[in-house]
């Protein structure tokens, strides 16, 4: 009986620790995510094969996603 009574009342804290867990998982997986990073530079450079960025923006825009991109990897790693 009293590991049903401590079921009850220990039911939001464990609820609210699950929530959590799966707010950093969820988190975490999207921080770490190359495939949005890929898609991004894929359309910066059909943006530029088609003339609608000139070469600066070009590779000012993709040191920023390469960079990110490389962030990325180094905090996979860290894990």
């Amino acid at each position: 009986m009293a590991f049903i009574i401590d079921d009850i009342l220990l039911s939001p804290l464990k609820f609210t620790v699950w929530i959590a867990a799966k707010l950093r998982d969820s988190a975490y997986q999207g921080m770490t995510d190359e495939s949005g990073v890929h898609e991004e530079l894929l359309a910066l450079q059909m943006r530029y094969e088609m003339e609608e960025i000139d070469d600066e923006t070009y590779e000012k825009e993709e040191t920023k996603l390469m960079d990110r991109l490389e962030a990325i990897r180094e905090m996979k790693e860290e894990m």
